[in-house]
């Protein structure tokens, strides 16, 4: 008889997202007439550029001839993306070489998949709040331990609270772990940290042996000098991080899918080098991303295509601007949406952050993101993201200015 994979029943409840979604369905299904504002999920809503519409229109029309028909795409990605790729790295004076980018289906599944490089006794560190699948795929894996419902805290995790209390700057933790996830500028928070509180991340993790898996998907969104775009642009990165990119929050690829890893071949563990170890991954469980989407990729990174993108982002980024004004002239505690699409609000009169949710779908019938789905140091937080249409944010913004808590 067959068994399960008994670590898929250790998760408490179902993905945050997929809670939220049922929650708003059945409000809608119960009040049909309510003008629902989604500002919950971090989808994009601008159409795709006009420059990568031409290039998958064109590399449509190859597919349909004998001589630009393609196939299966390479492992680890074509030539022609990886080279644009690595070209943006050394535009920023930052060493990454085309044979060290593994191109994917998008940053999320590289970010659930990069745990399978490490043994089941890896000890992995978390920032708190943090994105859920870090902890989600690590707990499918085995490596979490037992779930604690009181501390919504798994036994085997070391988690390193960022809030308001310590200017959401991770402190070093006293056990060292093996593993570290490090997604800047943040995903819920919307901050980020200086180049050099990262390069004491850096030297931190190179002095003790900790591995840094490195999530940059918001990198586009940095309007900041002084915080970097890589955490390659970090002395000694090389040798101690994997950095994960994403084309969905910048490009609007979200319904396209397309991202990719940065594995330096420094990085060496026992003899073993990580990188070969990702590209045996890469190659047995993965058929490459399809040729059009890559070569839609590709176009990102011309100089056309870095204009278009540059306006989808100023588009969101003056969303942002106006949620997080707004909410503060409204008197909300309001952090992020300035390096980041997202703006992490503390819940008015101490309301828990599932209740501030109920609140505010019910009231004036806009969606958020409770902060206590990404880790027990969100309660009492929400996010919104600045990834609706204008209108609409600027409808929300006096919905809520309008509020009486």
């Amino acid at each position: 008889m067959y068994k399960i994979n008994s670590n898929f029943q250790k998760l408490p409840g179902s993905y945050l997202f997929s809670d939220i979604a049922r929650k708003v369905a059945a409000f809608a299904e119960a009040n049909p007439q309510a003008d629902i504002i989604r500002l919950g999920i971090g989808d994009v809503t601008r159409p795709l550029t006009p420059t990568i519409i031409k290039a998958m229109h064109d590399a449509v029309d190859e597919m349909g001839t004998e001589e630009g028909f393609h196939g299966y795409a390479p492992d680890l990605g074509y030539d022609f993306l990886r080279d644009a790729i690595a070209g943006e790295y050394k535009d920023r004076g930052v060493d990454v070489s085309a044979d060290e980018i593994f191109v994917s289906d998008g940053a999320k599944s590289d970010s659930a998949a990069i745990q399978e490089l490490f043994s089941l006794d890896t000890r992995i560190a978390v920032t708190d709040p943090v994105y859920p699948v870090y902890v989600d795929s690590n707990v499918m894996a085995g490596r979490c331990g037992n779930w604690d419902a009181k501390k919504e805290q798994w036994s085997d995790i070391i988690y390193l609270p960022v809030t308001a209390e310590n200017d959401f700057v991770p402190e070093f933790p006293s056990q060292i772990p093996d593993v570290v996830y490090l997604c800047l500028p943040n995903n819920p928070t919307g901050t980020t940290l200086t180049k050099d509180q990262l390069q004491d991340w850096v030297d931190w993790a190179n002095r003790n042996g900790v591995l840094i898996i490195f999530d940059a998907a918001y990198e586009a969104y940095i309007a900041q000098p002084d915080v970097p775009h890589s955490i390659y642009e970090c002395r000694g990165a090389r040798a101690c991080a994997i950095e994960l990119r994403s084309f969905s929050k910048n490009a609007g690829f979200t319904g396209v899918r397309l991202g990719f890893t940065v594995l330096p071949r420094d990085i060496v563990q026992g003899g073993i080098s990580l990188h070969d170890m990702w590209a045996r991954r890469h190659g047995t469980k993965f058929n490459g991303a399809p040729y059009i989407t890559q070569r839609a990729g590709q176009a990102v990174y011309s100089d056309q295509g870095q204009r278009e993108i540059r306006e989808l982002v100023a588009y969101y980024m003056k969303n942002a601007k106006i949620i997080h004004d707004g909410l503060a002239e409204a008197g909300f505690e309001v952090y992020g949406g300035v390096n980041a699409p997202y703006i992490w609000l503390k819940a008015p009169g101490n309301m828990s952050s599932w209740d501030f949710f109920d609140y505010l779908l019910r009231e004036v019938n806009i969606v958020g993101t409770p902060g206590s789905g990404f880790g027990p140091s969100g309660e009492h937080y929400f996010r919104l993201t600045a990834f609706g249409s204008y209108e609409n944010t600027l409808r929300a913004v006096e919905r809520i200015g309008k509020m009486k808590v």
